[in-house]
């Protein structure tokens, strides 16, 4: 592949979407905010292995990425929940088919090794 071809792919539509939403933690985040889990220490428990400090990272960078917005609660001790962004909502019909196309690879996989 020549450069010319390398230079179009980091700046293709593609890359962008990655480059929000890619990464081990952004999409699970936003599919449990999605499912009403939008508290931090919700979210820490649903996400077994990632740190107190990556999830307040993946957070900011999701919020800053204008996907889901945080929310504080003038109370004691303050509440804070997270809320997808009408930009957000827009990944649910992309969380849906890729939930979908899970769905159906995973059993694709169990047919092929009862075959075998």
């Amino acid at each position: 592949m020549d450069n010319a071809k390398l230079k179009k792919v980091e700046n293709c539509s593609v890359t962008v979407a990655l480059n929000v939403i890619g990464g081990k933690w952004k999409m699970l985040i936003v599919y449990l905010i999605m499912n009403d889990i939008n508290r931090f220490g919700k979210l820490n428990m649903m996400l077994k292995d990632i740190s107190k400090q990556m999830l307040t990272t993946q957070l900011r960078e999701l919020e800053q990425d204008g996907l889901i917005e945080r929310v504080i609660y003038p109370e004691i001790p303050p509440r804070v929940e997270y809320f997808l962004t009408p930009k957000g909502k827009a990944l649910i019909p992309i969380m849906d088919a890729l939930k979908e196309w899970a769905d159906e690879f995973l059993l694709k996989d169990v047919s092929a090794r009862e075959i075998v």
